[in-house]
């Protein structure tokens, strides 16, 4: 199984999908409660489904269609759950107001970590010895693992609610939304085996509910979902058309396209105020493997023409601000819309990056799911089986185990 895709949501079912005919080859009844999330462990053999009040771990390879172990210990819906780069243990998020890791090979609950609201979302930065948390009070956490402590708390704005945090596959980045559909976008920088978060940039990326966003593998795009009923690909690449044309004009031209940004507060997990700095956005380097959604049709570069029309019309440029300050330098700090993808008829709940960024999974409460192409912002395939709405997407197309 190359191309492992399923999908999930509110008819109590798992659907896998072959990902290029569109076809469901196998269908898992949930009948516990609805699936809130999906995850698949990096070495393929085990898909992770997040219900109300626990997860339920299925064995992929397996014609078994019961679980293969059972992790109780939420009370309350469960919203976020990832991996160990190696499946060795699991982290859950829950509305009980808790973060939690769990063994994955005895079932044992290893670590609790108590947020003072429901917790929204929760991902594990690449050095595997942290995680990133969001809440509905408005916070960011970040948890240190070994010391078990958190050592940052980041309040972008006061009181509303992070749907959602996504960090860079290379550690680079830290992104998240929140309801009111704004963006955060900071730095993360290891300084003798300590974390700086740097604030880069903040943007209104939909006026509706932000339901997720994403970092693309090559940490060249940032995918957000909303109740807007699209999904949005914004580019993170300096070296992007509009990004390069941007850092050539004058100052005042490139103020044209500048989003305002709503106010915000940053702080470590002491409540001291984080500093700003005039970092740019640089995309990663990295060896990932080809994706096998490669035999769909190569994704050829935008041309200066198109990227110029695009930029004419709905894309802006988002540039960073210091907190209480003036804003730092803005033709080193652009980020534009590259793609709306428009087509859901509904809420669109999430997203799934394809291994060499080119596709995106987009699932939504009108019950379809689409893989889109993103160089043409088409839609390539469409998912269709789900009979209620469908709110979580997993993807794992890599050519080796991660």
């Amino acid at each position: 199984m190359s191309v492992i895709l399923c999908t999930a949501g509110y008819d109590h079912t798992i659907r896998f999908w072959e990902a290029l005919s569109g076809i469901c080859s196998r269908t898992l009844q949930h009948p516990d409660s609805q699936v809130n999330r999906l995850c698949i462990t990096p070495d393929k053999r085990y898909l992770a489904a997040a219900g109300h009040t626990n997860v339920k771990l299925y064995d992929i390879k397996s014609s078994n269609p019961n679980p293969v172990m059972n992790f109780e210990g939420h009370s309350n819906n469960i919203t976020g759950v990832a991996f160990h780069c190696e499946g060795r243990w699991m982290v859950t998020s829950s509305e009980d107001c808790t973060v939690k890791v769990w063994d994955t090979r005895s079932g044992g609950l290893q670590r609790n970590y108590v947020h003072k609201a429901p917790v929204n979302d929760v991902v594990i930065h690449p050095n595997q010895g942290e995680l990133i948390s969001g809440d509905r009070a408005g916070t960011v956490r970040v948890w240190d693992l070994g010391d078990s402590v958190c050592t940052h708390q980041l309040i972008p704005e006061d009181d509303v609610a992070v749907s959602s945090v996504s960090v860079a596959s290379d550690g680079s980045l830290l992104c998240a939304g929140n309801k009111k559909g704004n963006v955060y976008i900071w730095r993360m920088i290891q300084d003798a085996n300590v974390t700086r978060i740097v604030p880069i940039t903040t943007f209104q990326a939909h006026k509706d509910y932000l339901t997720r966003v994403l970092l693309s593998p090559d940490v060249k795009h940032l995918a957000t979902c909303s109740a807007d009923h699209t999904a949005k690909i914004w580019n993170l690449d300096p070296l992007y058309p509009p990004a390069v044309a941007a850092a050539a004009a004058p100052p005042s031209a490139s103020k044209l396209n500048s989003i305002t940004k709503p106010n915000g507060t940053l702080s470590n997990g002491s409540g001291t105020p984080a500093s700003a700095s005039s970092l740019t956005l640089r995309s990663a380097s990295s060896d990932l493997a080809a994706s096998d959604f490669s035999m769909l049709g190569s994704q050829s570069p935008n041309s200066v023409a198109a990227a110029a029309a695009a930029a004419a019309s709905a894309q802006q440029a988002a540039f960073p601000t210091q907190p209480d300050g003036p804003p730092m330098d803005e033709t080193s700090h652009t980020l534009f819309l590259e793609t709306t993808l428009a087509g859901h008829q509904r809420w669109v709940w999430d997203c799934a990056f394809s291994a060499d960024s080119a596709y995106l999974v987009t699932v939504s409460s009108d019950h379809y799911a689409r893989l889109w192409e993103l160089a043409s912002g088409t839609i390539i395939r469409q998912y269709s089986g789900h009979h209620r709405g469908s709110v979580c997407v997993a993807l794992n197309d890599y050519s080796e185990p991660r």
